[in-house]
């Protein structure tokens, strides 16, 4: 797209967006003059949809009016509660209905994805992961490798060539078909928290199967950000958390993804709780396991329904948005961002994240030249919400669902007061 500098070709952009009503249906924070604040922290937490309170307080009705029998004769009965974000689900990240789940929280289903696909043996026992993964990840794969009694050099990180800030992935596949023999699991996140560079799910899924490794993928800035077709892509498992770019509140429920492939193989060791029961005998209370024959089986407990019904009320904006509209508005607001600051910084600024637009999605990792805590602290002073992630880098996310080209205008002007 060939974009203009002058604030009247954002506000023409704006003019043309054919999504641009989304942004109404968010509560956008203020400043202290009243003025609405520039939103770029979706990355770390999604604004609230309005039907939220609606969606909550429906169930706190019911909970109200009907106590236990809500489990049945609620507005939207509570036992099939998370059945209903299924559908919506699946279409986030590109999946049968079978094989996702909205579930726990994030890094509780790592842990449950690691016991059931990260099985090491002496002569494959490696994880390899990129350099500088989210810590979250880095103390699961650490406690799990300690738990099978191997050692931290079993947590393999590849890395940047020297002077690049972001890893290519012929890196990767050369790596893999190098060392794959040694490898148990290949788990990258489908987007770097701190770089903002995408991997290419698919060309590393690809290798790694052909060297007999497992593989998955940590999708927490990768969901509701870029469109994902995991089970095309025959990636074995994926774990999300839901409140950024999903928008689902603070703590929100997460989400998990199993390949079909793997679901009803009983060989598959797997961590057992009764919401993985069979449906239909679940309360004969019976001891012996049956499980559910979709990734439901690796649910343990039954979910929390206000959790569920914040997720829903955004899920359904995102069913009538579409992820391939945002993702196109997506492309066009990032890459505008880009443009005006490689045009009005003039080399202050560096931007870290990838240029090739299929290799990030909507977070441009910001580096400048001199004193970036001071710069950041002026952003936020200037009405600005975005974030600083150590050693040097601000974070800034344009999302397309509540983010306007007006907004990427105005946080360029900022950036060169």
């Amino acid at each position: 797209m060939n974009y203009s500098p002058e604030k009247e070709f954002a506000i023409k952009l704006d003019s043309e967006d054919p999504i641009s009503s989304f942004r109404s249906r968010y509560f956008i924070p203020k400043q202290k003059n009243g003025e609405d604040v520039i939103y770029f922290a979706g990355n770390s937490l999604g604004l609230q949809p309005k039907t939220v309170r609606d969606y909550i307080e429906q169930e706190i009705k019911d909970w109200e009016t009907l106590a236990v029998n809500a489990h049945l004769h609620a507005k939207h009965p509570w036992l099939p509660y998370h059945e209903f974000l299924t559908d919506e689900t699946a279409k986030i990240v590109g999946a049968k209905p079978n094989e996702v789940v909205n579930m726990n929280a994030l890094t509780v289903n790592l842990h449950l994805m690691l016991v059931s696909f990260y099985r090491p043996t002496p002569a494959r026992n490696r994880i390899l992961i990129e350099g500088n993964a989210f810590p979250s990840d880095h103390y699961a794969f650490q406690s799990q490798i300690k738990f099978h009694g191997y050692h931290k050099i079993s947590l393999v990180e590849i890395n940047p060539r020297e002077g690049e800030t972001v890893i290519r992935t012929e890196d990767i596949e050369e790596y893999i078909e190098r060392e794959g023999d040694s490898i148990a699991l290949v788990m990258f996140s489908g987007v770097n928290y701190y770089s903002g560079q995408a991997f290419e799910m698919e060309r590393i899924a690809k290798t790694g199967h052909k060297k007999g490794c497992i593989v998955g993928f940590d999708l927490a800035h990768a969901a509701g950000n870029l469109v994902m077709n995991l089970h095309d892509w025959e990636v074995d498992f994926a774990v999300w958390c839901s409140y950024k770019y999903l928008n689902g509140g603070p703590g929100a429920i997460a989400g998990c993804f199993v390949h079909e492939n793997h679901i009803t193989d009983s060989n598959i060791p797997k961590f057992l709780g009764w919401w993985g029961q069979d449906k239909e005998t679940r309360f004969l209370m019976e001891h012996e396991f049956k499980p559910i024959p979709t990734v439901e089986s690796w649910q343990l407990s039954n979910p929390p329904i206000f959790q569920l019904a914040s997720l829903r009320a955004s899920l359904d904006i995102f069913k009538e948005a579409g992820m391939n509209a945002l993702r196109e508005k997506s492309e066009k607001l990032t890459g505008y961002m880009e443009y005006l600051i490689e045009q009005k910084c003039k080399g202050s600024i560096e931007i870290i994240t990838p240029k090739d637009k299929n290799q990030r999605g909507c977070q441009l990792s910001l580096r400048a030249k001199h004193d970036g805590k001071k710069l950041h602290q002026k952003l936020i002073d200037n009405g600005v919400v975005c974030d600083w992630r150590e050693p040097d880098v601000i974070r800034v996310a344009p999302v397309p669902l509540y983010n306007t080209f007006e907004d990427v205008f105005n946080f360029v002007e900022i950036l060169l007061k």
